[in-house]
């Protein structure tokens, strides 16, 4: 969209998701993290499927929470920053997306690991660092087929 500021000018706005969009992407991210995540979680930490789908089920409501500020105030950044649409985004731009996605989630996700896991605080650390490198590569991965699939128009 290009907004005129004088006559000869324009100045291309890029635009980000909409509050619908938004929704769909953060559902859709967190539904597909349960079906990723889950297994490996459950594996890895010699827990049950009901235990650590509850455990990450908790961890996820909290992160989609989360997901929709921090990709909402990253997409603004970007947009006025760097003049483009999130699903523009270039690899070192995704990758820095979802590092900063996933490591600013630990802050809000611990003392929830904490708390439903029946974790000290070391114990739950690590496991949301676990949990949160395996989200990690998955948020590269969804964002770049969810961009493509669903594009900022």
């Amino acid at each position: 969209m290009f907004v005129s500021v004088h006559a000869d000018d324009h100045v291309y706005k890029p635009q980000i998701r909409s509050a619908k969009e938004r929704a769909i992407q953060t559902l859709a991210y967190e539904a597909g993290g349960l079906l990723v995540v889950t297994p490996l979680y459950a594996l890895a930490f010699g827990h049950g499927g009901a235990e650590s789908l509850k455990l990450l089920f908790v961890v996820a409501v909290i992160c989609m929470a989360w997901a929709a500020i921090h990709n909402s105030l990253f997409d603004w950044v970007e947009a006025r920053a760097c003049n483009r649409v999130a699903s523009d985004r270039p690899a070192r731009g995704r990758l820095l997306h979802a590092i900063s996605h996933e490591t600013t989630s630990i802050l809000v996700t611990t003392p929830a690991i904490m708390v439903v896991g029946g974790m000290d605080f070391w114990p739950a650390l690590m496991a949301d660092i676990g949990i949160t490198l395996a989200y990690t590569g998955y948020a590269y991965g969804f964002h770049k087929v969810f961009d493509h699939f669903r594009p900022v128009v």
